[in-house]
């Protein structure tokens, strides 16, 4: 498949745009074209020995869930293991591709993944995502009455010489009066404008009302999830469900003020890598996310909420195998998807 065939379709199973502002994602690292895949490379981590294992294989394209190239770089040498990665990708005709926030939000993405270890529950993002797009263009609605022909010429004028504004008018009628209503869509940066040019004439600016347009928020869409369980379980139980999900021995658990292992768990806010900043003041019975600071950590406990840390990448990582299985639905099993099997995350218990 052309690469900018591939790349279009992945966007279509998960747009870019519903990515943090914050992020790097994307396309990262582009072969001179004509670059054609056979085979796409899943892994959550792209180290030098993934890469290793990448090139063995013969991969056209890594998909690399956590983007290699987050700050900017200001050289590529052979210096540091991120700029060798680049290298290496460049010198053998290597793409590189990071989703990594578009894929936390999506419906059918890493949270959603993760809230399947839970049990049987309804779920909904904790931060919903906004559509890309607004409705309308603009960022504000000014609404005013007009009521002679005089003064609709003269403001229809006036406004059609502003950058970024657009005018719409309608007939209505107030206390049997004809009047005509003027909308328009403008940016922040022109709402000044003609708010100062509607001031001037104190019959307009009376009858005015300012809108903030806001983007209509997207189902099932957005960072985090809070997952409200069919039948509570105990803690206890809950510990176990999760482990096996993630297929780890051990997790790190702090529990809340006043709460044991046989304390029911009802509602469950999760959030895949780090959750510290998404499960901030979300009322749950339960915290589960890959890590917290100490702080947080102590915040929740206080508050009687428990928290299981598994680390970073152990919450995230497991999803690659739907992903594959989705991935290759979705492109009509056109290439060959395979999953790293030397990503891995850094930490471990000793």
């Amino acid at each position: 498949m052309d690469l900018k065939v591939l790349l279009s379709s992945l966007n279509d199973f998960a747009s870019l745009s519903l990515a943090e502002s914050w992020d790097n994602v994307g396309l990262l690292v582009e072969p001179s074209p004509p670059h054609t895949v056979h085979t796409l490379f899943l892994t959550n981590d792209l180290t030098e020995e993934v890469m290793e294992e990448a090139l063995q294989k013969k991969a056209d394209l890594i998909l690399s869930y956590h983007p290699p190239i987050f700050r900017p770089l200001k050289h590529i040498t052979w210096k540091t293991w991120k700029e060798r990665l680049v290298i290496q990708a460049l010198e053998n005709r290597v793409g590189i591709y990071s989703p990594h926030t578009a894929y936390d939000a999506a419906p059918q993405g890493v949270n959603s993944w993760l809230a399947k270890g839970l049990g049987v529950c309804t779920s909904r993002p904790i931060h919903p995502s906004k559509a890309p797009n607004y409705p309308t263009a603009g960022t504000h609605r000014v609404e005013f009455s007009v009521n002679c022909t005089e003064d609709l010429d003269k403001v229809i004028s006036a406004v059609k010489e502003m950058a970024d504004v657009s005018v719409t008018s309608f007939s209505t009628r107030t206390d049997d009066e004809e009047q005509t209503r003027i909308s328009l869509n403008c940016s922040q940066e022109a709402l000044i404008q003609v708010v100062a040019f509607l001031s001037q004439s104190r019959q307009f600016y009376q009858k005015t009302e300012i809108l903030s347009l806001e983007k209509p928020l997207l189902l099932h869409t957005g960072m985090g999830r809070l997952c409200t369980l069919d039948e509570s379980v105990s803690l206890a139980t809950m510990i176990e469900r999760i482990k096996r999900h993630l297929k780890l021995s051990h997790v790190r658990l702090a529990l809340g003020v006043g709460r044991t292992l046989e304390s029911p768990v009802k509602v469950v806010a999760l959030c895949a890598g780090s959750g510290s900043t998404v499960l901030q003041g979300v009322e749950a019975d339960l915290h589960l996310t890959g890590e917290m600071s100490h702080h947080d950590v102590l915040d929740a406990v206080s508050q009687g909420i428990n928290v299981i840390l598994c680390e970073h990448s152990n919450t995230e990582r497991g999803f690659l195998s739907d992903l594959q299985d989705m991935l290759g639905a979705h492109l009509e099993n056109k290439i060959n998807i395979i999953l790293s099997e030397t990503d891995r995350d850094p930490l471990h218990v000793v």
